[in-house]
């Protein structure tokens, strides 16, 4: 093993492929070849660098691109980096460190890490959303959204951290705080940049059908747009008369069931409608709401809280009024910010109604509502008046009777809601884009001259936010306070100021993808003969957690760009692939009573107490080495009857149970690294680390170099037994049997059943005392792409002087792996009694006769009749005696 010289090995060809651009795309390619466009997720460089999670999808990508340059493909496999963003900014705070600084030395260490594992990358196509020549172009997109109505401003009410001096996205915030640092949310208006996505809800529903996505990433998006169809409704306010409340429902027909109205704490009507004795009240309640992500007030809250407003709005069915009312479980970013309350047929609104005593009436009929809301179909009652009935229709009709009156006296319309909203495109930040935006005197806005872009951020030394603490801070901006030479300007004699907002993180990775077609371009996006040449992405691979925001940004943008004439396909990745997790290594915990006895995990509950006594358990970890693995279970060695608990839990830091790539590639090498991560299990599922598993890799690899090598030379020469020989049947039959598995599961991307096959035919390779040269020359193809470095070394120990990455990859020959006799197994009443060998081109009936003939067989026929004959082609003999 120690003769498997991998740190010289390694260091050598990246060198070798450094110096010689050997995975450079040429500008200008052959466009009569095919091509692959792979792309990995843009990763953030952050100061902690790699952990051995990112390689699983970035070697997945790898074998893929080196696959299809050996098919002929032309490859584009680039790489860059998504830089701007708030952990630079905090670090750089915290420090006193410029985040450009900081962003630089995360790229340096990023690259280096990337580069010492092999990956075969274009780096000349490298990009970075930090770089003006970059984002000159993001600020052009920007400038288009302008231009066609689809960037706008708004007072929206935002999850303002004042601690990090930034509005944070929903999912930026945990339990009321911020997922960063633990601070405090509060809910508050600011005027903010948005983006009209929800013009483009329909088709980014629609185009779906056009990728070819995972099942549940679809869903999550459809899910996460949230089409419904229903009608929004006008409520009037009683001693309002110019003031209405506007509903969405997808229920229209139970409006006669409607006893109350919800408006969001952030309703703009709740403070004019709210009456004197109430004002205090909910005044306290907004606060309090404000506290409250919106995750805490729709999915987690159990206890339902809300006020009184002592107004009162009329129901359009009834005529009645019914008593409006603030609560938090109403948002005001989710249709109209109102709803309409029926509690008979409504669980949310029925728990609402029970605990604050309000009427329930049901007016679907079909179901019992003294527990619980019934949901199900059934005929209307209760829902007639002197101004519209629909007492008698089932709910199909009486939705299509309700809407058609609504219409008919403009009191509603149809109408399709999107649980979406209009994307928030603002950060309170220094690092990150500055908008393209002038605001002129008169509180005209208007873009920047896209001559005159990029808009660079200036040079500040105090970049950090400001302006108090609490819901009713009045932030101040970081770019507020930049040098007056920056943020204003000049135009036919009217002075305007810079837009001090920045642009979210969100905005560089949006269309990063076209960039690395075309990096270099000064004057357009890309140019569109490459764009139309490589687009779309042909396969993207990326983690989960970018399911919805990334996913969903990215294709409205590209929809945005395809509008205006700037790419040619209407979707920019066609397939998606998310690989799993790796988790830290498996963790062993035993678990003892009160007397220190050790108890079986099964009856260990999830609070730590025993199933059957309830007393309470204590639990310790266990070596690995003192745990046996018994079916799907550990068991301690010393007491088999004694299961272990046996988890594996994410990377962090505060577990200790992070693995740095560099650590492995250092004791075992790269190629281990790689050809492990595949070799864990299916690419696509969660899979714990172990470290056993890359020691067994490496001694593949340790094989692979003595089949090839002179173990009886002190330098790196041909292994004597590999000759310029013809190889026998048996040995192509070995080979194409190799070929054929490797080839299908890199298609297929079973990253995992292919090394198999690999380890399948190093087995057989082993035993055989010559080797054929050209059998030997097409394994290490099927090698390379998995570990890149020794298969490179072993082909010019072969003697061949050029890289093998430019190699066509081996043809599989079906005919080779066929046989002249295959081996079918004999079971008589379920027992196997014998292996029969028969011609490969034997029917049905010569096997079973075979079969019976052979003498075991024979012997446990004797005497008894034949029920059932049974074969399983190529495979299985069943026979059923009675």
């Amino acid at each position: 093993m120690a003769r498997y010289p991998f740190q010289t090995i390694e260091k050598k060809w990246q060198k070798y492929w450094e110096d010689n651009k050997t995975f450079r795309t040429p500008d200008d390619v052959d466009t009569s070849k095919p091509k692959f466009f792979v792309l990995d997720m843009f990763p953030y460089p952050s100061g902690a660098g790699l952990h051995v999670g990112h390689p699983e999808g970035y070697t997945a990508t790898d074998i893929v691109a080196r696959y299809k340059r050996m098919k002929g493909f032309n490859v584009l496999h680039p790489m860059g980096w998504d830089a701007f963003g708030l952990p630079a900014e905090q670090y750089a705070i915290s420090t006193g460190t410029h985040p450009a600084e900081t962003t630089g030395k995360n790229i340096d260490r990023f690259r280096e890490q990337l580069k010492s594992l092999g990956f075969s990358y274009d780096w000349d196509r490298e990009v970075n959303t930090t770089d003006p020549g970059y984002f000159r172009w993001t600020q052009w997109i920007f400038l288009q959204l302008l231009k066609k109505d689809l960037a706008f401003m708004a007072e929206v009410p935002v999850n303002w951290c004042p601690e990090l001096g930034t509005v944070l996205a929903h999912e930026e915030v945990i339990d009321g705080k911020s997922e960063r640092g633990g601070f405090p949310v509060f809910r508050r208006p600011m005027k903010q940049w948005m983006l009209k996505i929800t013009e483009y809800a329909d088709r980014l529903l629609e185009d779906l059908e056009l990728v070819d996505w995972p099942y549940s990433t679809k869903l999550m998006q459809e899910n996460w747009i949230g089409r419904s169809e229903g009608a929004e409704i006008v409520f009037t306010v009683e001693g309002h008369p110019d003031e209405t409340i506007v509903v969405f429902t997808t229920r229209v027909d139970t409006l006669f069931g409607a006893t109350y109205m919800v408006l969001a704490p952030e309703h703009e009507l709740v403070e004019k409608i709210t009456v004197p004795g109430k004002k205090e009240e909910v005044q306290n309640y907004i606060k309090e709401a404000s506290r409250k992500s919106d995750l805490e007030r729709t999915e987690l809250q159990k206890t339902k809280t809300g006020v009184f407003t002592g107004a009162s709005a009329v129901n359009p069915a009834t005529g009645k009024a019914v008593p409006i009312w603030i609560a938090d479980y109403v948002l005001a970013t989710y249709g109209t910010g109102a709803i309409m309350a029926v509690p008979a047929h409504d669980q949310r609104d029925y728990e609402f109604a029970k605990r604050f005593d309000l009427p329930i009436i049901e007016v679907i009929s079909g179901g019992d509502i003294s527990s619980e809301a019934y949901t199900g179909d059934g005929i209307l009652v209760n829902s007639s008046s002197d101004i519209h009935s629909i007492n008698g229709l089932n709910v199909e009709d009486a939705q299509k009777s309700m809407i058609e009156w609504l219409e008919r006296d403009k009191l509603g319309t149809k109408h399709v809601n999107y649980k979406m909203r209009d994307w928030l495109f603002s950060r309170q930040r220094y690092w990150g884009e500055p908008f393209p935006v002038l605001h002129g005197p008169d509180g005209e806005v208007t873009g920047v001259p896209e001559e005159d872009l990029p808009v660079e951020l200036p040079e500040m030394e105090d970049f950090k936010p400001s302006g108090g603490y609490g819901a009713d801070a009045d932030p101040v901006l970081p770019l507020s306070r930049a040098p007056e030479s920056w943020l204003t300007t000049e135009i036919n004699g009217k002075k305007y100021t810079r837009e001090t907002n920045t642009m979210p993180q969100w905005a560089g990775s949006c269309w990063y993808y076209l960039r690395y077609i075309d990096p270099a371009n000064t004057s357009s996006l890309v140019d569109p003969e490459k764009e139309k040449y490589w687009m779309p992405v042909d396969l993207y691979v990326g983690g989960t957690e970018h399911s919805v925001l990334h996913l969903l940004y990215a294709r409205f943008w590209h929809k945005v760009l395809y509008d205006i004439g700037a790419v040619s396909t209407p979707e920019p990745f066609a397939k998606l692939v998310h690989q799993g997790m790796i988790l830290g290594e498996m963790e062993y915990r035993i678990f003892r009573d009160a007397s220190g006895t050790p108890v079986s995990a099964e009856m260990a509950a999830s609070d730590g107490s025993h199933r059957e006594t309830g007393e309470s358990l204590n639990s310790e970890p266990v070596a690995e080495s003192e745990v046996d693995k018994k079916g799907d279970f550990f068991v301690l060695k010393e007491d088999p009857s004694i299961k272990v608990e046996a988890k594996a839990f994410k990377m962090s830091k505060s577990r200790g149970n992070v693995i740095n790539p560099d650590d492995v590639v250092k004791g075992y090498g790269a190629d281990a690294l790689r050809l492990y991560e595949m070799f864990m299990g299916p690419l696509e599922q969660e899979k714990p680390w172990n470290m056993k598993g890359v020691d067994g890799v490496h001694r593949f690899l340790g094989r692979v170099w003595r089949l090839i090598t002179d173990e009886n030379s002190d330098t790196t020469l041909l292994n004597p037994s590999i000759q310029d020989i013809d190889p026998d049947r048996e040995q192509l039959r070995v080979l194409h049997e190799a070929i054929g598995k490797v080839t299908e599961d890199i298609e297929k991307m079973r990253f995992n059943t292919a090394i198999s096959a690999m380890m399948i035919f190093l087995d057989a390779a082993m035993k055989w005392k010559t080797l054929p040269r050209s059998i030997v020359e097409p394994f290490l193809l099927l090698l390379s792409p998995f570990a890149p470095h020794i298969s490179e070394e072993l082909w010019s120990v072969l003697g061949n002087d050029t890289t093998l990455a430019n190699e066509p990859w081996p043809e599989f020959d079906p005919e080779l792996v066929k046989t002249d006799s295959i081996n079918v197994v004999v079971q008589v009443n379920g027992k196997k009694r014998a292996t029969i060998s028969v011609p490969a081109e034997a029917d049905k009936d010569s096997i079973l006769a075979c079969a019976k003939e052979d003498s075991n067989v024979a012997r446990h026929l004797e005497g008894k009749q034949i029920r059932k004959e049974i074969y399983v082609p190529g495979k299985l003999v069943s026979l059923v005696v009675g």
